[in-house]
C-alpha cells in the first residue's frame, strides 16, 4: 500500500509541476484552445491600444507619436490582426484592419502612399503586401468590389519590386531603398530581398503561376551567392553596401530573427508549392537548425526565443523590439505548410509563449503590459508596441493546428490582377522616374543654369542685407544667435 501511495503522490507532484508550466498569471493554458484564444484576445487588445488612426483626426493605418518611420511596423501590426481573426474567429478589429490596409494602399493601390516617398523602402512596402497576402490566404472578409482586392494588392507590390531588380550592381537583387534620395539606396539587404523571395513564393503557391516560382528561385539563388547568406551553414546576415564600381563583400556580422524568419517562411511556401521538393526541404531544415542555435540558445533552455543581438545588452531599437513577432508568425506557417517541422517548431512556440506571458502584468481596467526578455522570470519594465506584438504573436501562433489550411486560387475568394501595380493613374511614381529616367545633356545644361541663377540671387540678397548694418542683428537671430552678444563688433 505504501508503494502505491508514494507512486500516487509522485504522479500528483509531476502533474502539478507540468500544469504550472502551462498555466500562468494571465491564465494561459496551452492544453486549452479556449485559453489560448482568451489570452490572445487580451494581448490583441493591449497591442491595438497603441493605435489611434481610426479616431477623429487620425490617419488610418498610421501609428502615433513615432511618426512616418514606423509605417512598416503598422503594416506588420495589421497583418498580425488579420492573423488574429484567422486564429480566433474574433472580428472585433476587422473593420479598422480593413480600413488601414485599404487606406495605406495609396492612390495607385500598390502601397506607395505619397506621404511615405521619403522614407519607404522595399522592405517597408513588403510588410504591407504580406498583410494583404495573408488576407487572401486566410480568407479575411473581402473589400467592397469597387475597392482594391487583397490578392491584387499583393500582386501590385510584387510587380513594382520585380521592376526594380538591379542586375547592374552585384549581379542582381533589390536595393534596400528604391528612392535614390533615401539613405540605403546604395545598399542591398536581406530583409528586402528575403521579403521579395517570400512574396513570390506565396504568390506561386496561391496562384500556381510558375512565373512567381521562377522569381522566388532566382531571388533565392542570388541571395545565397551574395554576402547575405551562407549556403553551407544557413547563417543569415543583414546587408552590404556597394558603389558603382564594386560590391562590399563583407556583410554586417549580426543575425536578426526577422531575417531568418522570412527565409524560413519563403522556403516553407516553396516546399509546399513543389509538393515537398527535397531541395526546398533541405533549405528549410537548414534555416531551422540555424535558428535553433542562434535564437533558441541552450544558454536559456533551448526553446525560448531570444533576440540575442540586442536583448542582453538592453539596446534594441524600436524596429528590433518587434522582430520576434515575425519569426513566431513565420515559424507557425512553416509548421502548417511543412508538417515534418512540427516536432521541432511547436516546442519553441509553446515554451516561448509560456515564457512571454510570465513577463506580462496588469489587467482591467488599465490593460496588460509585457516586458521584452522572455528568458527571465520577471518583467524587465520595458514598454512599447513591439513588446505587445511579440507576446501576442507567439501566443496565437500556438493555434496553428486548429485553423484551416491557407487558401489558394481554388479555395480562396480574393480577386487577383496579374498586371496590377500602377493603379488608376497608370504611371510610375516620382521616385521611380528618378530611379529609371536617363539624364540627358539638356538636363545637365538646365541644371547648371538653374544652379547658377540660384547662386547669383542668393549672393545679391546677402549683399543687400549686409549693406545695412541694421539687418545684421536680424541675420544673427535668424541663425540662432542673440543680439546681446554683439558678435559683429558694433
Amino acid at each position: 500500500m505504501d508503494i502505491f501511495l508514494r507512486a500516487f503522490r509522485t504522479f500528483i507532484a509531476f502533474h502539478l509541476l507540468f500544469s504550472y508550466s502551462l498555466v500562468d498569471a494571465l491564465g494561459l493554458d496551452l492544453r486549452s484552445t479556449d485559453s489560448i484564444k482568451s489570452t490572445s484576445r487580451t494581448l490583441a487588445e493591449s497591442a491595438i491600444k497603441y493605435y489611434d488612426g481610426n479616431k477623429p483626426g487620425g490617419t488610418p493605418g498610421m501609428l502615433p507619436a513615432v511618426g512616418e518611420f514606423n509605417w512598416w511596423e503598422a503594416g506588420a501590426l495589421f497583418g498580425q490582426m488579420v492573423e488574429y481573426w484567422y486564429y480566433t474567429g474574433d472580428n472585433t478589429y476587422n473593420d479598422i484592419t480593413k480600413q488601414a490596409l485599404l487606406f495605406q494602399a495609396g492612390p495607385d493601390h500598390n502601397y506607395e502612399p505619397e506621404n511615405q516617398t521619403r522614407t519607404e523602402g522595399n522592405d517597408d512596402q513588403a510588410f504591407w503586401a504580406f498583410a494583404a497576402m495573408s488576407a487572401a490566404e486566410m480568407k479575411f472578409p473581402n473589400p467592397d468590389p469597387k475597392q482594391p482586392q487583397w490578392l491584387a494588392l499583393a500582386q501590385a507590390v510584387f510587380n513594382r519590386q520585380a521592376g526594380r531588380w538591379d542586375s547592374k550592381h552585384c549581379g542582381g537583387g533589390l536595393r534596400w531603398q528604391f528612392n535614390p534620395l533615401n539613405n540605403g539606396f546604395m545598399e542591398k539587404n536581406t530583409i528586402s530581398n528575403g521579403c521579395f523571395f517570400q512574396l513570390a513564393a506565396r504568390l506561386a503557391r496561391y496562384t500556381k503561376n510558375e512565373t512567381y516560382a521562377d522569381w522566388a528561385t532566382k531571388t533565392y539563388e542570388w541571395m545565397v551567392q551574395s554576402p547575405l547568406i551562407s549556403n553551407k551553414t544557413y547563417e543569415v546576415y543583414d546587408g552590404f553596401s556597394f558603389t558603382e564600381e564594386k560590391c562590399n563583400t563583407q556583410p554586417g556580422p549580426v543575425q536578426w530573427s526577422y531575417n531568418i524568419g522570412t527565409m524560413i517562411a519563403g522556403t516553407a511556401f516553396m516546399y509546399n508549392h513543389t509538393n515537398g521538393d527535397p531541395k526546398w526541404k533541405e533549405r528549410l531544415s537548414g534555416y531551422l537548425n540555424n535558428a535553433q542555435k542562434v535564437f533558441f540558445p541552450e544558454q536559456y533552455g533551448g526553446k525560448t526565443m531570444v533576440e540575442y543581438a540586442c536583448e542582453g545588452q538592453g539596446n534594441c531599437n524600436k524596429d528590433q523590439r518587434s522582430f520576434k513577432a515575425y519569426l513566431a508568425r513565420w515559424l507557425a506557417v512553416a509548421a502548417q505548410l511543412a508538417p515534418y517541422t512540427q516536432s521541432q517548431i511547436m516546442p519553441w512556440l509553446q515554451t516561448s509563449a509560456t515564457s512571454a506571458v510570465k513577463v506580462c502584468s496588469g489587467g482591467p481596467p488599465g490593460g496588460v503590459v509585457c516586458g521584452r526578455k522572455w528568458y527571465v522570470d520577471q518583467d524587465d519594465g520595458t514598454r512599447d508596441i513591439g513588446n505587445q506584438m511579440t507576446a501576442m504573436s507567439v501566443v496565437q501562433a500556438n493555434l496553428i493546428k486548429n485553423v484551416p489550411s491557407l487558401a489558394d486560387h481554388k479555395t480562396g475568394t480574393s480577386t487577383g490582377d496579374a498586371s496590377a501595380g500602377n493603379g488608376n493613374r497608370g504611371k510610375p511614381t516620382s521616385a521611380d522616374i528618378l530611379a529609371t529616367r536617363k539624364i540627358t545633356t539638356g538636363d545637365k545644361i538646365g541644371a547648371w543654369l538653374l544652379t547658377t541663377l540660384m547662386v547669383l540671387v542668393t549672393l545679391g540678397w546677402v549683399a543687400f542685407l549686409l549693406s545695412d548694418r541694421d539687418n545684421w542683428d536680424w541675420i544673427h537671430i535668424a541663425y540662432g544667435g542673440s543680439t546681446s552678444h554683439h558678435w559683429y563688433g558694433r
